[in-house]
């Protein structure tokens, strides 16, 4: 786990407990990585959240991780996405304030918070969109497209050829229906067990290219 500040963020339902990574280097930008479902034991210490954090902190982005509301010491309960979608939304615009002069935003999830996340995007529209097996096309609600950013589609999914929780067919039906291609990376679970330094290095080669 890393050993970054937690700090308190105002949400819509009251406090929402937050990792904050600094970035490192020349500042770059600001992400927001979102975690796995609560339900199942998702919090902000969740080791994808957290290689997906230390990779892009590397890169000059401040990280900010929020226990979505109900998780953790984090204020309100549960809601299967929609509230959660208010609570990232918050977390953004408090991010995107505190560093007003690293311009570029990086919206990511995994898994339930790469689901979250395909639906802040559409409000609060990130330079990338980073979705790590994420749970698009797995629930009941509607799932949106990725959003468009002006003259490129920058969305870069990564997902587990083995996904046990989501399965692959999922998020390549949904990416087909826009022209978006799938990163797969083989014999990898769900939760990417022994795959993280492979997931790691993914982030470092293609999340550049992606952001120009």
């Amino acid at each position: 786990m890393l050993n970054p500040n937690i700090i308190l963020i105002n949400a819509p339902v009251g406090a929402l407990e937050t990792i904050y990574l600094p970035a490192q280097g020349t500042e770059r930008g600001v992400a927001v990585i979102n975690h796995p479902n609560p339900t199942q034991g998702g919090t902000f210490t969740n080791k994808v959240i957290q290689t997906a954090a230390k990779a892009l902190s590397q890169m000059g982005f401040h990280c900010y991780l929020p226990n979505l509301r109900g998780t953790g010491n984090s204020a309100g309960t549960h809601d299967y996405g929609r509230g959660e979608t208010e609570d990232c939304i918050a977390v953004i615009d408090f991010a995107r304030a505190q560093h007003p002069q690293a311009a570029q935003f990086v919206l990511a999830g995994f898994s339930f918070g790469g689901y979250v996340a395909t639906f802040a995007a559409h409000q609060r529209e990130p330079d990338l969109l980073l979705l790590i097996g994420a749970a698009v096309g797995h629930y009941d609600a509607t799932q949106p497209p990725a959003p468009h950013v002006p003259n490129v589609h920058k969305t870069l999914i990564i997902h587990g050829a083995d996904d046990e929780v989501v399965a692959l067919a999922k998020p390549l039906q949904w990416a087909a229906a826009q022209n978006l291609p799938v990163i797969v990376l083989p014999e990898s679970s769900h939760f990417f067990h022994g795959k993280l330094i492979q997931l790691r290095d993914t982030i470092n080669r293609f999340v550049p290219t992606v952001l120009g």
